[in-house]
């Protein structure tokens, strides 16, 4: 288990729609540097956690904080400037635009310039712009889609569509990054490409992770910490090892061992 200090603090928190309880006296952090993963069966609170934290959703009890601060009633794109980036489960491009202009509308949380300076395109919006591109070219290269970069992202593949959705997120240069689902519909070489690849952006660049995935052999595989969900409710927190052998998650999850085993490995 990671040691380092958190750097996001959940407390206790809860959610409903209309009486329909979707998340219920959650807590968990994650330090600085950790790839933390929740995972749970379909409507267990995941996705839910993810839109707390980018403020999205705005829990009715409890608390969020980020590096010591609560965000709790911050606007989702005050969240993202303070370094919190994610991905969805269900790819959101632009599906006509090319990979650089893409991963391009990333860099949007960091342009210090005004949209007049920006449109005339002239001195110091010009230089902005300019490190701007630069830096995505650079996430180009790191997630390997250089052939890529000035095609339309309805032409890629769809395991490089979903590269390109995590540069878009990385372009952010986020502290934390919230994967959701990020080898949803892949097959088995796709997905180990993307592991390969958050194991880099947790490596190469450190930032911490918080990874929602079905995909139980690649979160026992590459994460620090597990936590499980069911019915909104915590069951569980710990290392992969501990978690999979834990009878309410095998109960719960997939109802049988020999089910969540064949999963996990």
């Amino acid at each position: 288990m990671n040691e380092a200090a958190p750097v996001l603090q959940v407390d206790d928190i809860s959610l409903s729609f209309k009486g329909v309880k979707a998340i219920t006296n959650v807590s968990f952090d994650v330090a600085d540097g950790e790839l933390f993963a929740i995972i749970g069966p379909n409507g267990a609170g995941k996705t839910s956690i993810f839109n707390s934290i980018s403020q999205v959703y705005r829990p009715q009890e409890g608390d969020i904080s980020w590096k010591g601060e609560s965000i709790m009633g911050s606007r989702p794109d005050r969240v993202a400037e303070l370094g919190i980036a994610r991905t969805f489960q269900n790819i959101e491009l632009f599906p006509h635009m090319t990979v650089l202009e893409n991963i391009l509308l990333g860099r949007h949380v960091r342009m210090e310039r005004s949209w007049l300076a920006g449109s005339l395109w002239f001195g110091a919006a010009r230089r902005e712009e300019m490190e701007h591109r630069l830096a995505v070219e650079d996430l180009i290269d790191f997630l390997e889609i250089e052939e890529w970069r000035k095609h339309p992202v309805a032409l890629l593949p769809y395991g490089f569509q979903k590269r390109v959705e995590l540069g878009r997120a990385l372009a952010m240069q986020p502290e934390l990054l919230l994967l959701d689902e990020p080898v949803a519909g892949m097959n088995l070489e796709e997905t180990e490409d993307m592991a390969r690849f958050i194991l880099d952006i947790r490596q190469e660049l450190g930032i911490s992770m918080i990874l929602v995935e079905h995909d139980m052999g690649l979160v026992m595989d590459i994460a620090d910490r597990v936590m499980v969900l069911d019915f909104g409710e915590m069951i569980a927190t710990g290392p992969p090892s501990e978690v999979q052998r834990d009878p309410a998650v095998i109960a719960a999850y997939l109802g049988d061992e020999v089910g969540f085993a064949a999963a996990v490995g």
